[in-house]
């Protein structure tokens, strides 16, 4: 019975783990387009070099 709740404890960390991983991944992923796409925006030449 004890195994089956450091189980249970394990999964419940993980799972958090995966929703942390997935949303920094996100956030990051979308910043990369926004970053260029805003100084595109603005007129910022720096990317054209």
């Amino acid at each position: 019975m004890n195994g089956d709740k450091a189980d249970s404890k394990r999964s419940q960390w993980m799972s958090r783990l995966a929703q942390a991983g997935f949303w920094f991944f996100l956030i990051k992923g979308l910043l990369w387009l926004l970053v260029p796409a805003t100084a595109a925006w603005f007129g910022f030449d720096f990317l054209a070099h």
